[in-house]
């Protein structure tokens, strides 16, 4: 099972989130008018971290079960539930694998900006695909593979415009940003090209149904200009075929 970096900075990513300072916090309100109704839904939140999106899962009428590979993170969730029971259940499991969960299990599963934290994609696609019923649909945000690649950086210009400046597009690694006290500098990500992920996900059984690069709004763009300039992620929904 792979080590789980986010044990680590639990606590510190925890209350990241609560704070709504991710700069992808804009990403989920996209992510949820996308899944659409969802009630009476069996769905996965794979690497669900600390279990936001699964409890709004839960508050807006799906049956939900959150698998993390993360015991801290999960810790926190069931904490969560604890407090206020939606009737959410916590799994400990590896997305590349999903050993503890049977097959055709889910209408849907949803992965929000983790695939991104997972060596082996393809596993972790082929996981999902299994334990979807048939015709089941799979969602899944990332940082864009296009802007967010190894070293690149935002220019800012003297007439106060900014530009997204990219530097090893092609090179697919495992990385950390050079800003410390971001997420990306604490656990850093593997950076894969567009075509690796759309690729990869078709290879798996999807079929891609929807694609979208939301544009950032709001305090996320007085934080980082360049959110208005580039998108920062990606979002894809596909089916089982």
């Amino acid at each position: 099972m792979t080590r789980a970096q986010y044990d680590s900075i639990a606590s510190w990513y925890d209350a990241c989130v609560r704070s709504e300072l991710m700069p992808d916090h804009f990403v989920l309100s996209h992510l949820l008018e996308i899944l659409g109704d969802v009630r009476g839904l069996y769905i996965c939140d794979l690497a669900c971290g600390q279990g936001g999106l699964a409890r709004e899962l839960a508050r807006r009428g799906a049956h939900v079960v959150g698998i993390d590979l993360s015991p801290r993170l999960l810790a926190i969730a069931q904490s969560n539930e604890r407090a206020e029971p939606l009737g959410i259940g916590y799994v400990l499991d590896d997305a590349q694998g999903l050993h503890a969960i049977a097959g055709e299990s889910f209408d849907g599963v949803v992965c929000h900006m983790a695939l991104m934290d997972i060596p082996d994609l393809e596993a972790t696609l082929q996981a999902a695909w299994r334990i979807l019923r048939p015709r089941g649909w799979f969602a899944f945000t990332i940082t864009h593979p296009c802007f967010q690649a190894p070293h690149s950086t935002w220019v800012t210009r003297a007439d106060g415009s900014t530009s997204r400046e990219i530097h090893g597009y092609f090179e697919q690694v495992y990385w950390h940003s050079k800003n410390v006290a971001g997420l990306r500098g604490k656990v850093g990500a593997y950076h894969r090209t567009l075509s690796t992920v759309i690729n990869t996900t078709i290879r798996a059984g999807f079929t891609i149904e929807h694609v979208a690069e939301p544009r950032a709004t709001g305090r996320v763009v007085d934080r980082i200009p360049g959110y208005a300039v580039v998108p920062g992620f990606l979002m894809v929904q596909c089916r089982k075929r």
